[in-house]
């Protein structure tokens, strides 16, 4: 059974990077057709995805905040790191990993079949 396990800083200071790390367990991050998802949630607002890792290797982040995002993997560690550059107190969230077999853009959040418990990140002086 697939466990994904969010970990990194809790606060990050405005301007900066932030880098948050999201460890799989019991199962391949190069499994065919199957997708590896940031998204977070603002204190009072709705799921936002942010992009995804793709078992393959290739990445595909939000419009709204391609030009800030950065994931990347590494297999041997079984692990796909999220870098959002240039934060802001509206970058304040808990932060997912999730997976899945379709790409969210296409269908959405209920295709989504792990999560991660989530971490928050605050963005503060």
């Amino acid at each position: 059974q697939v466990q994904l396990q969010e970990s990194g800083p809790g606060l990050v200071k405005p301007s900066q990077t932030l880098s948050l790390t999201c460890t799989v367990s019991g199962g391949s991050i190069t499994t065919n057709d199957y997708y590896w998802n940031w998204i977070r949630q603002s204190p009072g607002k709705g799921l936002e995805w942010i992009g995804f890792m793709s078992y393959s290797g290739s990445t595909y982040s939000s419009p709204s905040l391609k030009s800030r995002t950065s994931i990347s993997r590494d297999t041997s560690k079984k692990q796909i790191t999220l870098q959002l550059n240039s934060v802001t107190p509206e970058d304040t969230a808990v932060y997912y990993c999730a997976s899945g077999p379709r790409r969210v853009p296409e269908g959405g959040f209920r295709y989504l079949e792990v999560w991660g418990q989530g971490t928050l990140v605050t963005v503060s002086s």
